[in-house]
């Protein structure tokens, strides 16, 4: 369901004025409300996806004033995501608190490296999709995907850098690129990050040969004077805004792409009531012109799903993955 039919669902419910006035108390306690404002966690350190995420729909929200508490982005780095899962995890039924998530959710734990998975948590809404983006510094000898592909080739040591855990989104988005071209995926030499930001700036210091992280965090730093250069990028078809130049990774005869989708989840438990408040505000989110400008620049689609269908989205990705990762031999125990 999109978003525009989302809101239409409700917008179409209309009650007679007689229904309105005999509306019971039970029913009006129904349309629940924050009482004090939105702790909204991106998992990751500042520059990263699920920050961008979170700031750019923090932004909005109080820019269109659609909520009347405000909400506050915070920042809980560690483990893939796995520290801040575990925080939020004590938090069983906290209507105020909300997490940003992505692939990871369900890489880490699968990996074995966290105890939580998205099962543990309560799906609000699934928002976009992002692709991922490999990049180079400026004075990089590699001027496309396949020069760097075929240096991995003679060069196992090679180290590509990513924001997030072994196992996880960017280190599986690396490897199947790889496998797609050719090499064997499980000789990728990933270095993790605490996040997207981090690995950019071990690629400004040397420190990694190249990086791939997510289309919209890294499009705020491409452009004419940057000093990083964008070598493909996994969508079906270019993008557009800043990343509108980017070649995809089947224009350069690599047939593969891996979509980035990104969500919302709130703490376990969590009321009907309180997700049916948030999956009704991100829905009129998405319909703003601030969301749809932020969105462009940044090179994401909307991909809205409500709670119900998002939970059974995360389930196939489950499935999904743990299929992937048992291939390259990465499945935890």
């Amino acid at each position: 369901m999109t978003a525009k039919q989302h809101l239409t669902r409700f917008s179409a419910i209309v009650l007679p004025l007689a229904a309105v006035v005999g509306m019971s108390s039970a029913a009006q306690a129904d349309e629940w409300t924050p009482t004090r404002n939105i702790e909204f966690i991106a998992p990751a350190n500042p520059g990263g996806g699920w920050d961008t995420l979170v700031r750019t729909t923090t932004r909005v929200i109080q820019e269109e004033g659609l909520a009347e508490r405000s909400f506050g982005a915070i920042n809980v780095p560690g483990g893939g995501g796995a520290v801040a899962w575990a925080q939020i995890a004590r938090d069983s039924g906290n209507p105020h608190k909300l997490f940003a998530t992505s692939p990871p959710m369900i890489l880490v734990p699968l990996a074995g490296a966290s105890r939580y998975d998205h099962t543990n948590f309560t799906p609000i809404a699934r928002l976009i999709t992002d692709y991922s983006i490999v990049l180079v510094r400026n004075d990089s000898p590699y001027e496309d995907l396949p020069s760097l592909i075929e240096a991995m080739e003679q060069n196992p040591q090679l180290s590509v850098g990513g924001g997030s855990a072994p196992g996880s989104m960017d280190h599986i988005s690396m490897a199947g690129l790889a496998a797609a071209a050719g090499l064997n995926a499980s000789d990728v030499n990933y270095i993790p990050f605490s996040g997207g930001g981090e690995a950019m700036t071990s690629l400004m210091g040397g420190h990694v040969q190249a990086v791939i992280t997510g289309a919209g965090e890294a499009s705020g730093q491409l452009g004419e004077n940057s000093q990083i250069r964008a070598l493909g990028v996994s969508a079906p078809e270019r993008l557009s805004g800043a990343l509108a130049e980017v070649p995809t990774y089947q224009e350069q005869d690599i047939d593969y792409t891996f979509d980035i989708w990104r969500g919302v989840m709130g703490t376990p438990d969590m009321p009907a009531e309180a997700v049916a408040y948030y999956e009704d505000l991100f829905a009129q989110m998405l319909e703003t012109d601030g969301w749809q400008q932020a969105r462009d620049q940044l090179g994401w689609i909307d991909a809205y799903q409500d709670s119900e269908e998002f939970g059974a989205f995360l389930d196939e990705q489950k499935e999904q993955f743990s299929t992937i990762l048992g291939d390259l031999g990465l499945l935890g125990e």
